[in-house]
């Protein structure tokens, strides 16, 4: 099978090497001086240093050969560029012959409040099969061969066969499912939840409260997704709590480091610089907070954040304040909204 992968930083370098092991695989970057690096070491140093990329994966700063590339009903486009980018590729794709499209990307647009597929569904309307690929997924384990679950989520039947038919294999799983508002809301929102795991590990709160923040946030991760449109037992998969777990417990998390960092008294300005790389979670705190509330749906521990990185609140006050909230039945504040 011939596939594009639009965006050469780590998520997309790393799955293009996993590709690359069956299919006829194109990488592309709009940044030449990656590209010609790229080819010349076969590694991708500034998104992905430490990897050799087989020989076999064509790279190309040419968006009109890799969108030839990944063109025609047998072919696959994928999109792993971060949610800002998003708009502006899928908006080149439009009238290009590419008819099966999926993406990589988690969060919300910044500006908008939409999820991928809303913004996505606006560039290209009906003209492709779209969806999303996500799960529990640090992009140097997969490049690495080491074993990984995803999901690829779209209302196309063809489209999840294409993507499980390419990607399933070796020491990667593909699951199907046809909730992408569900996929796409754990993908985004498990992010924040990242963040305030890293500030209470940071400053020493312990184990018993890390299983906490991160059972409460699968909590506040479900209302928001219900109340969206997503299905509940979605949050409890690989798109749900497996990426929930991942991201706030391993080490190579960009948004558990952003809590991290600030637990130690560093401004969220020092940390986003000193980190060289996009911290989804940090991008979409506020306008999740924003749709909660638009919503009905309580997320404390998500306003919290927001309060930590961008109104000055302190760590400690914060997860003060948290504990002294009213207490309810457990099962009432799963999937319903609090009030």
């Amino acid at each position: 099978m011939n596939i594009t992968v639009l965006g050469a930083g780590a998520w997309g370098t790393a799955i293009a090497i996993h590709l690359a092991k069956r299919h006829s695989v194109m990488l592309w970057d709009r940044n030449k001086k990656v590209v010609s690096e790229t080819v010349q070491t076969r590694q991708n140093m500034t998104g992905l240093p430490g990897f050799t990329l087989p020989e076999s994966i064509i790279l190309t700063s040419r968006f009109e050969d890799a969108v030839a590339h990944g063109s025609g009903p047998d072919a696959l486009t994928i999109i792993a560029t971060s949610v800002s980018g998003l708009r502006s590729v899928s908006g080149r794709l439009k009238d290009s012959g590419v008819i099966n499209l999926i993406w990589l990307c988690k969060g919300f647009e910044e500006n908008t409040g939409l999820l991928p597929n809303q913004v996505v569904a606006q560039t290209l309307g009906s003209q492709v099969d779209m969806g999303v690929l996500s799960g529990p997924s640090f992009a140097q384990e997969v490049a690495a061969g080491l074993p990984c679950a995803l999901t690829v989520a779209s209302m196309s039947m063809s489209l999840r066969k294409i993507v499980v038919e390419a990607a399933n294999g070796g020491n990667m799983r593909i699951y199907s499912s046809d909730d992408v508002t569900g996929v796409e809301v754990g993908g985004a929102v498990k992010n924040i939840l990242a963040i305030a795991t890293g500030m209470s590990d940071g400053v020493g709160f312990g184990m018993n409260a890390r299983a906490a923040l991160i059972t409460r946030g699968l909590a506040e991760i479900t209302r928001l997704g219900v109340a969206l449109g997503g299905r509940p037992e979605t949050f409890m998969g690989l798109t749900g709590m497996g990426d929930l777990i991942l991201t706030c417990t391993g080490d190579l998390s960009r948004n558990r480091r952003v809590g991290l960092e600030m637990a130690k008294g560093k401004t969220l300005e020092t940390v986003i610089a000193e980190l060289g790389h996009v911290a989804e979670g940090v991008r979409c705190a506020q306008t999740v907070r924003m749709l909660a509330a638009k919503a009905g749906v309580e997320m404390p521990i998500t306003n919290a954040v927001v309060g930590v990185l961008f109104d000055k609140v302190s760590i400690k006050s914060t997860v003060s304040q948290l504990l002294a909230r009213h207490v309810r039945d457990e099962a009432d504040t799963l999937y319903l909204k609090e009030p």
